[in-house]
C-alpha cells in the first residue's frame, strides 16, 4: 500500500477515536525514520503485535523517553509530602522563639503567646499526621484530640459556672467573685449564638455570630496561653543572692488585721529571706509594700511589719513602703527605696500565685532587676483571680489587642463582601 494511503487511513482512525493498528503506526514510523524508505517492523519475540482490544504494552507506540517521563510521574505522584510537616515546623519555630524569649527575659508576655502558638500548632500538626497514619493507636489518639477540642469549651464552661457559685457562697456577691460565673455563662452564650445562627439562615446574624466567635476565640487563646505560662513561670527558681525581698500587700481585714491571703505572702517572703541568708552571699532587707486604704485604720505596710515582728522576724531588717495603692506603685516605690540604699541590687518580689506573672510584667516595665515568686492560695479562689489578672494584662496591651480584634472582626465582613453576600 502506498505511504500516502497508509497515512490517510491512520489519520481517519485517529479522527474517529479508533486506535491505529500497530502495523500501520510502526510502518509509518520506520519509514519516516528511514527517510521515506519502506521498512517492515520487526516483530517481537513471542507473537509480534498485540491483538485488538487487548491492553497496551508498556511503552508501546510511545515517543522516545516517554517511558521515563511516565515512570517519573508515577514516582512523584506516589511520594506525597508528609502530612503535618509544615504545621509542625511552624510549631517548632514558635517553641524556638519561646525558648529565646525566656532566655532573654522570662517576664515578657510574648513568651506566653509563643508557648500557646507552639502548643496549638503542635496539636494541629499532630492531628494531621495521625489522620494519615494507619492502625488503631493512631485513630484512638486522633479521636482523643478531636474530643478534647470539641468538649473542651463545654467542660470549661461547666467548671467556671460551678466555681463561680462556690466563690459567691464563700466570699459573697462582688464584682470580683462574679467573674467565674460570668465567664462560664459567656462561653455558653457564644456557643448558643453560633448554633442558632447556623439554623436561622440569616446572613447578618451569621456575620455577627462569626465575628463574636472569632474575637472570643482570640481572647480565649490569650487566656489559655497566659494561664499555661503563669504556671511555667511560677516554677522558676527565685534569685538566691538578692539584696531585697519585696512583699506586696493585698488589703487588710476588719480592724487592720492581716487576712489569710496576705499572711501567706508574708510567710513566703520570710522563707525566701531565710533562704538567701542561709547561703551567706547577701545581707537582704525585707520591704513590706502597701499603703492605707480609705476604710483602713493603718497602712498595709505597718500591719505587715507588725505581723512579721510579732513572730520573731528582726525589726532592723524590715523596711516599710506605705504610700502605694496599686501593684505598679508597689513596685515603683519599692524600687525607689532600693535605688537609694543599694543601687543596682537584685530583688525577689513575693505575691500570691495567681498574681505572679502580672507582677513580673510590671516589674519588667519598671526596669526592676528581679524575679517574682508566689505564695499558695485556696483552690476555689484561683480561677476567678486568674481571670481578673488576665483582664488587667489584656487591657494593659489595649492598643495591640484592639487592633487585632478589629482585624478579626473585619474578616467575616470582607469575606461576605467578596462573595456578594451583603
Amino acid at each position: 500500500m502506498p505511504l500516502r494511503s497508509r497515512r490517510l487511513r491512520l489519520l481517519s482512525r485517529r479522527r474517529f477515536g479508533q486506535r491505529p493498528r500497530r502495523g500501520y503506526a510502526s510502518c509509518c514510523y520506520h519509514q519516516q525514520a528511514a527517510g521515506g524508505r519502506r521498512r517492515r517492523a520487526v516483530p517481537r519475540a513471542g507473537g509480534g503485535g498485540r491483538r485488538r482490544g487487548s491492553a497496551p504494552e508498556p511503552g508501546a507506540g510511545a515517543e522516545p523517553g516517554a517511558g521515563r517521563l511516565v515512570s517519573a510521574g508515577r514516582v512523584s505522584a506516589g511520594a506525597s509530602y508528609p502530612q503535618g510537616v509544615l504545621v509542625l515546623e511552624l510549631a517548632a519555630a514558635a517553641f524556638a522563639a519561646f525558648a529565646v524569649g525566656v532566655a532573654r527575659d522570662a517576664r515578657s508576655f510574648g513568651n506566653a503567646v509563643f508557648l500557646g502558638l507552639g502548643l496549638a500548632l503542635g496539636a494541629l500538626g499532630g492531628a494531621e499526621r495521625l489522620a494519615g497514619m494507619p492502625g488503631t493507636p493512631a485513630r484512638v489518639l486522633l479521636l482523643a484530640l478531636v474530643l478534647l477540642a470539641a468538649c473542651g469549651p463545654f467542660a470549661a464552661a461547666g467548671y467556671l459556672v460551678v466555681n463561680g457559685i462556690t466563690v459567691i457562697r464563700r466570699e459573697g456577691v462582688r464584682a470580683v467573685t462574679l467573674l467565674p460565673l460570668l465567664a462560664g455563662l459567656g462561653i455558653v452564650a457564644v456557643t448558643g449564638l453560633d448554633l442558632f445562627a447556623d439554623r436561622a439562615g440569616s446572613v447578618r446574624l451569621g456575620l455577627f455570630s462569626a465575628t463574636v466567635t472569632l474575637v472570643s476565640g482570640y481572647v480565649s487563646f490569650l487566656f489559655v496561653s497566659y494561664v499555661l505560662y503563669a504556671f511555667v513561670y511560677g516554677r522558676t527558681r527565685a534569685c538566691r543572692d538578692a539584696g531585697f525581698v519585696v512583699v506586696l500587700g493585698s488589703g487588710l481585714a476588719t480592724g487592720g488585721r492581716v487576712p489569710p491571703l496576705l499572711a501567706s505572702r508574708l510567710e513566703r517572703g520570710r522563707a525566701v529571706y531565710e533562704a538567701i541568708v542561709s547561703r551567706g552571699r547577701a545581707d537582704p532587707v525585707l520591704i513590706v509594700s502597701g499603703g492605707k486604704g480609705s476604710d483602713e485604720r493603718v497602712s498595709e505596710a505597718e500591719a505587715m511589719a507588725g505581723y512579721l515582728i510579732g513572730r520573731g522576724f528582726p525589726a532592723s531588717r524590715v523596711v516599710r513602703e506605705d504610700r502605694s495603692r496599686t501593684t505598679g506603685e508597689n513596685i515603683a516605690f519599692s524600687k525607689a527605696i532600693m535605688d537609694r540604699s543599694r543601687p543596682g541590687s537584685r530583688c525577689v518580689i513575693v505575691t500570691s500565685s495567681f498574681h505572679v506573672l502580672r507582677a513580673a510584667i510590671i516589674a519588667r516595665r519598671a526596669g526592676l532587676d528581679g524575679q517574682v515568686t508566689g505564695a499558695p492560695v485556696a483552690a476555689y479562689y484561683w480561677p476567678g483571680a486568674m481571670l481578673r489578672e488576665f483582664a488587667a494584662v489584656f487591657v494593659s496591651y489595649k492598643a495591640v489587642n484592639a487592633g487585632v480584634c478589629a482585624l478579626i472582626a473585619a474578616l467575616p465582613l470582607a469575606y461576605a463582601a467578596v462573595r456578594g453576600l451583603l
